[in-house]
């Protein structure tokens, strides 16, 4: 029991919290945003595979960091605009789309690196990001090593999501999100054009798992290798339903799922050959299922989102 307080009273086991929390922030957070205004994007897992690819090939080709991020960024917001224009303009099944994209861009990905880098045992890696002590906080006993010693990208996405919070709730632009995902035939009533709100939510929304995908290949590792995403993007679609389509309560579940996946690396260390280890690795998406389930009961889904949108049809 004393084995099990010293983990969670570890300074480390927070730190790792944020570490594996932030790829989920961004991703979590372009899923909403592209829910929001009605379109549902299963193309996430492909886009962060890929910007986790020309992310880390951009910096290993000679970019620097953020430069290499914001490719990232930019390549997701391509990948984003072919599955809005898939999905919004043509009209195509969401599903069907999202899981085309995925297919695509992960395929994609691994054809690309291969082009680029040759077959080798040992990949080749990059200098990634490194901590970044916040003067004045990172001295702080516990709290400190815990939450101030972290990457950029970590900071960058909780700003996003208090950013996103804020303009989601409190801005006209927002406002426009939330009517199209509602209604998007109201929305056009009061001179909003549905159309290029779903375009920009969703190119925007991919452009943020492009970089929650570049964040593993940029920070949390130096190399990439074609699986190293493991269904965070599916992860992503399901947070969002746990966070009942709210930024704040977005950040709280990647925060929490982490928490679990964190948590259960500390334990089998703990409980090394007593326990099989793959029993520890399901322990996260078990719990995670398990706190979905309760929060998708209270959840409230926008009316419009799947729902093709065509322009004086009802």
């Amino acid at each position: 029991m004393m084995q099990l307080f010293d983990i969670i009273a570890s300074a480390g086991l927070w730190a790792a919290i944020l570490r594996i929390a932030t790829p989920l922030i961004f991703g979590t957070l372009g899923a909403l945003l592209c829910e929001r205004a009605g379109v549902l994007n299963l193309g996430i897992e492909g886009i962060m595979t890929f910007g986790a690819m020309i992310g880390w090939i951009s910096v290993y080709h000679g970019a620097d960091l953020w430069t290499g991020l914001l490719i990232a960024a930019i390549a997701g917001g391509v990948f984003g605009l072919l599955h809005a224009g898939l999905t919004v303009t043509l009209g195509l099944s969401q599903h069907v789309a999202g899981l085309g994209v995925t297919l695509f861009a992960s395929s994609f990905s691994y054809y690309v690196f291969r082009l680029i880098v040759p077959l080798a045992n040992t990949p080749p890696t990059i200098v990634p990001f490194q901590p970044i002590a916040i003067p004045g906080l990172s001295t702080l006993p516990f709290i400190g090593p815990a939450f101030f010693t972290q990457t950029a990208p970590t900071y960058l996405a909780i700003l996003i999501a208090l950013v996103m919070a804020y303009i989601i709730f409190r801005t006209p632009v927002g406002l426009a999100i939330r009517m199209t995902g509602e209604n998007p035939h109201a929305a056009e009533a009061q001179g909003v054009n549905p159309m290029k709100v779903r375009y920009g939510a969703v190119v925007a929304g991919s452009a943020l798992m492009g970089m929650g995908g570049a964040f593993l290949t940029l920070s949390a590792f130096n190399s990439f290798f074609p699986t190293m995403v493991q269904g965070r993007g599916w992860i992503c679609i399901a947070l969002v339903v746990f966070a009942s389509w709210r930024p704040g309560r977005a950040l709280f579940g990647a925060l929490l799922f982490a928490f679990f996946d964190a948590f259960q690396l500390r334990l089998q260390t703990v409980l090394s050959g007593l326990v099989p280890y793959q029993l520890f690795l399901m322990t996260p998406y078990i719990l995670s299922i398990a706190a979905l389930a309760v929060m998708a009961r209270r959840a409230r889904v926008p009316q419009a989102l799947m729902q093709p949108y065509r322009r004086g049809e009802r």
